[in-house]
């Protein structure tokens, strides 16, 4: 049966994908610079024989075809790029570039890539069917590795019906899964803003305009842009994480500066909320005697899990795991640049635990501490290659 089949080979692979795991956590590389990463991809493919060309400067993408006739086409994708953290000492295979860190789990995400790339080729005599293997940079910065490799044709030659992703979750044990069907992670804008008023002493406040007193209306006035405007059906998050008024206890400066993020699931309420965030915050800068200067940054959207796709996928994982380790998912408000993907195809983006609390593995992500238990390195290779093999009518 299929499930044995895979099951030992995920057990056969899982050995050499921890050792690729280990290699690429102690090497990571910064957004766009995953040069090494994807000379290692490469060799990786190489050794398989599987096909690849390089595209959006680091990124690599892979074709495994079947020798079973059929024009399905199913699209895989792992990210590569890793973040500016320093990781916690006293980990054999810790970083071994200062500053930077795969604590994100996209070492995770290539190395099971690349096993399950060993599995399906190893299987290719089995299925008809191509299978693309995207192996995308630049997710953790702006414009986002995938909106690059969509504009560079990485859903054309061949066009996939579908793109299956998966991403760490610490929060999730061991050895379980966990999906979502429809709107599942937030769009993520970066906002930044400037008001600009007349500073001088803080015991005249007549004779000057006050910047601070003025930005503080205007943090206060744009909250309701989601207590009131937001369709209280629709999560809606504006969170401002920095704020620079370069004055002293008895100095009010002639300007203060902001940086947030505005967060939401609906396109069509998010480009209205930016245009009510900047008219708001201008409009009350004005009337206090000051200017706003509003820069909104669009970055990804919202990520929307295609029911057919997912639910089947989904399926398949209780088939493979069996029900009680499957689980289902809210909605998450952070952002993922796999969301292009499906604004542009039908995807699925499901959740691989990768927690042990009771080995002290339960870090979140973005945190020096980070960590997975490499346990799930089986599971991954083994579901991801199963729900490949049967959305490509496999049985």
């Amino acid at each position: 049966m299929l499930k044995e089949k895979i099951t030992q080979l995920a057990a056969d692979f899982f050995e050499e994908t921890v050792g690729f795991r280990r290699y690429l956590h102690q090497h990571p590389e910064l957004s766009f610079e995953e040069y090494q990463t994807a000379t290692f991809v490469k060799k990786q493919l190489d050794r398989l024989g599987i096909a690849y060309e390089a595209m959006a400067d680091t990124g690599v993408v892979g074709l495994i075809q079947g020798a079973k006739p059929s024009t399905k086409v199913l699209a895989l994708r792992a990210d590569m790029d890793a973040l500016p953290i320093q990781e916690v000492e006293g980990r054999s295979y810790g970083s071994k570039n200062p500053g930077i860190m795969h604590a994100c789990g996209h070492d995770v995400h290539t190395s099971s890539l690349l096993g399950v790339a060993a599995i399906l080729q190893s299987l290719k005599s089995e299925f008809g069917g191509t299978i693309k293997l995207i192996f995308q940079p630049g997710e953790e910065r702006l414009p986002g590795g995938a909106s690059i490799m969509i504009k560079e044709g990485v859903l054309e030659n061949p066009t996939p019906t579908g793109i299956i992703g998966q991403h760490v979750m610490p929060f999730i044990e061991v050895g379980k899964v966990g999906f979502r069907t429809g709107k599942y992670m937030a769009s993520s804008d970066e906002l930044y803003m400037t008001v600009r008023g007349k500073g001088g002493h803080g015991a005249h406040p007549h004779l000057n305009i006050d910047p601070i007193a003025i930005t503080a209306q205007i943090i206060t006035a744009l909250q309701q842009i989601v207590s009131r405007y937001a369709d209280p059906r629709i999560p809606t998050v504006l969170s401002w994480g920095k704020i620079e008024g370069h004055g002293a206890t008895n100095v009010i400066p002639d300007e203060v500066k902001l940086a947030g993020t505005f967060r939401t699931f609906d396109e069509k309420w998010r480009i209205d909320a930016h245009e009510r965030m900047v008219k708001l915050a201008t409009g009350i800068a004005e009337s206090m005697g000051a200017t706003c200067d509003f820069e909104v940054r669009k970055g990804y959207p919202s990520l929307i899990n295609e029911e057919k796709l997912t639910n089947s996928s989904q399926a398949f994982a209780v088939e493979y795991l069996g029900a009680e380790n499957v689980l289902e998912l809210d909605i998450w408000p952070a952002a993922e640049d796999f969301s292009y993907y499906s604004q542009e195809t039908n995807a699925c983006f499901y959740r691989l635990g990768t927690g042990n609390v009771a080995a002290g593995i339960s870090s979140a992500v973005h945190t020096p501490t980070f960590d997975v238990d490499e346990n799930a390195l089986k599971l991954s290779i083994g579901l991801m290659s199963y729900i490949t093999l049967r959305q490509l009518g496999v049985e």
